[in-house]
């Protein structure tokens, strides 16, 4: 069976946006990314329209949580509302038939312990609900975060797999933030799976942040004169991964095409 290959689009239309760049699964936000607004579907007909139209489109919908969410964190005016809001965008997930929810590892403030963020990920996952799964993902950014390197990303998954329900939860690759979080592509899938047991999704992104820089600023696989990571290290990877693939890419449809086309061929 092939990988499904597809890319993060406007929430508004997922499935007309896949039909144009030939794509088999989508990435989708629920509303703000960057707002504490409840989750909502706004393609016509709501929730159960758009499951039935990705059913007969043969389309998967994966969601991306709000980047503003942070479960590790000590501070119970982030901490408490991040577990609240996961917990609504993963029940309308389920409703809009989706493969899962990524959110972001998150990260703890430089004066806190960061083994009280890995436990505040297994409370989180202990209380969350999950009619379908999450999708923890790796991050570029910050000396406190939970998920920058496969160190900090192993000791997390110790805490996921301590958590009632933590044999469900995936993991989500990012080219772009592992490259600009300092770890080498090459047997970086082998890296993760040592680590987590898995990985679910991959993220294939060219980065604009250097090596090991902590900026996260994505590019297109192919721009040669933003994208610092070489194509072919991004293509090695995919295969070794054999996960399903989102691009979260620059451009407009017809890149986005040609971009899927180029991941198929690598992947077969």
């Amino acid at each position: 069976m092939a990988v499904a290959v597809g890319a993060h689009v406007k929430r508004e239309d997922p499935i007309a946006a896949a039909t144009e760049r030939g794509a088999d699964l989508v990435q989708v936000f629920l509303g703000d990314p960057q707002s504490w607004s409840a989750p909502q579907v706004d393609f016509d007909g709501g929730a159960t329209a758009l499951r039935e139209s990705a059913e007969q489109a043969g389309v998967g919908i994966v969601v991306h949580a709000p980047y503003v969410l942070n479960v590790a964190s000590l501070n119970n005016r982030i901490r408490i509302p991040s577990r609240k809001q996961l917990q609504k965008t993963v029940t309308l997930a389920a409703q809009i038939g989706a493969i899962g929810v990524v959110v972001h590892g998150g990260h703890v403030r430089a004066e806190d312990d960061p083994e009280v963020g890995y436990d505040n990920w297994r409370k989180a996952i202990d209380q969350l609900e999950a009619p379908v799964p999450i999708f923890v993902e790796n991050t570029a950014g910050g000396t406190n975060s939970m998920a920058r390197g496969v160190a900090k990303i192993e000791r997390l998954w110790e805490a996921v797999r301590a958590a009632d329900g933590g044999d469900e939860v995936g993991f989500c690759l990012d080219t772009a933030h592992a490259f600009a979080g300092g770890d080498e592509l090459d047997g970086l899938a082998a890296k993760i799976v040592a680590a987590t047991g898995r990985i679910d999704l991959v993220h294939a992104n060219n980065s604009k942040g250097a090596f090991d820089s902590g900026a996260d600023r994505h590019a297109a696989i192919h721009d040669t004169d933003a994208g610092l990571i070489p194509a072919d290290q991004i293509g090695a990877l995919l295969k070794d991964a054999g996960a399903p693939v989102i691009l979260e890419t620059p451009g407009p449809a017809p890149v986005h095409a040609e971009e899927i086309t180029w991941v198929r061929g690598h992947l077969s």
